[in-house]
């Protein structure tokens, strides 16, 4: 038997109320409650962590978050994972969601372990009401490899080995958090993610293959791998299929180009796709025809501040930057008044002041601004900035820079 309780009311759930939660997010996102999906989502659900709300004994909306790392420049900081975020169809319009969002934001504030929060967003006109920020965009690649050619090696290619991936997560991990390490944007896995991670559901295939994982093999060992699939096609012209990309990691360019040039050539198929590109996708400088690869540029993870100081004195500097700033928050007035950071490559202090300030701006442009995927010049000509002292724009600009663009790798 499940709580009761008004609809203003939003509590935490009971392990078993997994299932009821699942089919209400399955009718939510317009989709089936698959049992397998469903056991490979309850293994890393934290119950803990999520707010439900029930009209009449049945669930009507829910919020919920993971705990999880988020490498950001220079550095990896906690960070509240905000997923499973639903309102049933028939409660749509009452101020569930907004009251779900604003608690959650609360808590994660009192509990003072995440001074970030962050997530994937449905649309993206829901969440910037709540002080999130489009910090990382992604590219999706959908491309014909018939006139596709990479360059010929530089050196000799290490050896490449197709595999099951399950039969190798412990080096998958290791390679995974070694190249994390200079990523912003990838998160934090540990064995229950990694389960989760390489999980092949049978309903999500859509008529491809298993999974496979891809390893190169340098001096050293394992230093690049890539998760795919392939589906198979065939036309009036012969074979025609596809092969379909989920993880490219590679702790070397050589590795990485080897694993490329193998994904491009598969025997019988004609097209490649690959929903999570960087924007700074090493391929796109690559192949002999850029244009080919069929680049879509999308939004990818929503950041918000939830405790200025504490997060802008958690990630690194590109270059020297002392400013101070002044920041709105209507929904955490803790983060609201002038800020002075002083910081660079080496680490970063941030603390409040009565100095004049230099730049003034709300929470969702410093989410923005977090993982050093947009330009501080380009939101001050959107008007999201503000320059209240003439070359603060210019000196400050290069600090919140960095010399990978943020590249999220998985949906949560």
């Amino acid at each position: 038997m499940g709580y009761t309780h008004p609809m203003t009311d939003a509590l935490v759930p009971r392990v078993e109320d997994f299932d009821e939660i699942s089919a209400l997010l399955a009718l939510a996102f317009h989709g089936s409650p698959e049992p397998e999906l469903r056991e490979v989502q309850r293994a890393v659900f934290e119950p803990d962590r999520a707010l439900l709300v029930r009209d009449g004994g049945t669930a009507v909306a829910h919020a919920g978050a993971y705990t999880r790392e988020l490498t950001v420049p220079g550095a990896a900081v906690p960070a509240a994972h905000v997923t499973m975020v639903g309102v049933a169809p028939t409660h749509r319009r009452r101020g569930l969601l907004t009251g779900l969002m604003r608690r959650q934001l609360r808590e994660v504030r009192d509990a003072g372990r995440e001074p970030v929060a962050v997530l994937w967003a449905s649309e993206g006109r829901i969440y910037p009401r709540f002080g999130y920020g489009l910090a990382a965009q992604h590219l999706t690649l959908s491309c014909d490899t018939t006139e596709l050619r990479l360059p010929e090696p530089a050196a000799a290619e290490g050896p490449l080995r197709l595999d099951r991936p399950a039969a190798h997560q412990a080096e998958l991990a290791r390679l995974y958090d070694r190249v994390r390490a200079d990523r912003p944007g990838w998160s934090s896995r540990d064995e229950r993610w990694w389960a989760y991670v390489l999980a092949d559901v049978k309903t999500l295939r859509d008529g491809a293959t298993e999974r496979r994982v891809l390893l190169h093999e340098g001096p050293t060992g394992l230093d690049g791998y890539a998760l795919y699939r392939t589906k198979a096609e065939w036309g009036r012209g012969g074979p025609c299929g596809e092969v379909r990309v989920d993880e490219v990691v590679a702790a070397d360019p050589g590795a990485y180009v080897a694993l490329w040039r193998l994904l491009l050539s598969i025997d019988l198929t004609r097209r490649l796709s690959f929903g999570a590109a960087a924007v700074d996708e090493p391929l796109l400088r690559l192949v002999n025809e850029p244009r080919q690869l069929g680049a879509h540029l999308d939004d990818a993870l929503w950041v918000r501040l939830v405790d200025v100081p504490a997060a802008l004195a958690a990630r690194r500097y590109a270059v020297d930057v002392d400013m101070v700033v002044e920041v709105t928050d209507e929904l955490l007035p803790e983060n609201a008044g002038r800020w002075r950071l002083a910081g660079g490559p080496s680490g970063a202090t941030c603390g409040a002041t009565t100095a004049p300030a230099q730049l003034a701006c709300d929470v969702r442009a410093l989410g923005e601004l977090y993982l050093g995927g947009a330009g501080l010049g380009a939101l001050a000509a959107a008007g999201r900035v503000r320059e209240l002292v003439p070359g603060t724009l210019a000196a400050a600009g290069p600090a919140f820079g960095w010399h990978r663009a943020p590249a999220p790798m998985e949906v949560f």
